[in-house]
């Protein structure tokens, strides 16, 4: 990707910082992270970007998009919070949810949520990661069967963002547990306002309760819910994943996991002039350099009609670590105090998003299999159908080589 701007992408640049300095008192104020107390004011705000076509930059302009490159939207974020305006407050419905029903969902679904949707008028939730089921998302357990009008879902799902917010929610559920457990899974969207549903909040260490578990008690859906093939999940699944570590990447300038953002709470202490100290605060900001160069060939594969491979889970790895290593030089420094304030709400939330779009050990297994050609793990779980596993559970452990 050519860093300078291209002459349309400059025009644009221009179009895109004047709209921003002249709406900014409209703008709730910027949040830091991906959670807010108040969606109200932020879903308005989102509404006046989508009506300038400034949400869903990349999206098809048939659907209210800009029909955009990654670069155009990497300006508007660039340019917005440059001018102190929030951005949008539905990242995960814009980010992920809404590009899978575009490639995956009928004609007559993407009428009907996708304008709602960019336009912040529905919130949106993900609902696919279980209690037992977070890093092997193909075992999910909750199920969904066939009625007389369309489906009936049960189970729990936990972890889930903006559930208490949302309108509507993307599910993964088990159809078919006679097959591999990657093949018997369907998508589909839940409204979360449906009798037999039930959000509860997830009380964080810092208090928050930014995340919810949410269960679903013979939840009775339409035919028209389903999303994409019956037992074809696994694949749609895999779009709104890649578009969710591709999100982590293109946002990266707005995450706090830069070596400026650890200086801050340190200045005018001492530990400053420790040489060990500085060490690791140029460390941070040499990963930072590295982290952009990551995004940049992610999004030129995307500008150049390509599925980004690897780039985006080990972006996603490197955001977090560098995150995680950022809030332990400064409790290192700070000691207790260092839980206090906004650095001390930032080193909670950390070990949460290090676990979203999936943890670092399956993605690490992923990159070692895939990328660097190491050999596979034993699984002998994905030949087996979904309702053996649990009793050959033992006889398996058997028979994996030592």
């Amino acid at each position: 990707m050519d860093l300078a701007d291209t002459p349309q992408q400059a025009e644009y640049r221009a179009k895109v910082r004047a709209w921003a300095e002249q709406n900014r008192d409209a703008s709730p104020p910027p949040v830091r992270g991906m959670h807010v107390e108040d969606v109200a004011p932020y879903r308005v705000w989102q509404g006046k970007l989508a009506r300038e076509r400034l949400v869903g930059v990349t999206w098809p302009e048939a659907y209210g998009g800009a029909g955009l490159g990654p670069a155009e939207q990497m300006i508007v974020s660039a340019e917005l919070r440059a001018a102190g305006c929030a951005g949008i407050v539905d990242h995960i419905a814009i980010g992920e949810l809404g590009p899978t029903i575009i490639a995956h969902g009928s004609e007559e679904q993407k009428q009907r949520y996708v304008a709602p949707m960019l336009h912040g008028e529905e919130g949106w939730c993900q609902l696919f990661s279980e209690p037992a089921a977070g890093s092997d998302l193909a075992g999910i357990q909750t199920r969904s069967k066939r009625t007389e009008h369309g489906w009936s879902i049960s189970g729990q799902k936990v972890w889930t963002t903006m559930a208490q917010f949302a309108d509507y929610g993307l599910l993964l559920a088990r159809t078919n547990p006679d097959v591999p457990k990657h093949k018997g899974l369907s998508m589909f969207i839940v409204p979360m306002k449906a009798p037999g549903v039930a959000v509860r909040p997830l009380r964080q260490i810092s208090g928050d309760a930014n995340f919810n578990e949410v269960f679903f008690d013979d939840v009775a859906l339409d035919e028209d819910a389903l999303v994409g093939p019956v037992d074809g999940g696994w694949g749609v699944s895999m779009t709104t994943l890649m578009f969710e570590r591709m999100m982590v990447l293109s946002a990266l300038e707005e995450l706090p996991v830069g070596a400026q953002t650890f200086v801050a709470p340190l200045l005018g202490n001492p530990a400053l002039d420790d040489p060990h100290v500085r060490q690791r605060l140029a460390e941070l900001a040499v990963e930072r350099i590295a982290l952009q160069y990551t995004a940049y060939r992610a999004l030129t594969k995307l500008a150049q009609g390509q599925i980004p491979g690897p780039e985006a889970g080990l972006g996603k790895i490197g955001v977090m670590e560098a995150g995680r290593k950022g809030c332990e030089l400064v409790a290192d420094v700070l000691g207790p105090d260092a839980l206090e304030g906004e650095w001390g709400e930032l080193a909670a939330e950390m070990p949460g998003m290090r676990s979203a779009g999936g943890t670092e050990e399956i993605l690490r297994t992923t990159i070692g299999e895939r990328v660097l050609g190491l050999p596979p793990e034993p699984r002998l779980d994905k030949k087996l159908p979904f309702k053996d596993l649990g009793r050959n559970s033992a006889s398996e452990a058997e028979a994996v080589p030592s």
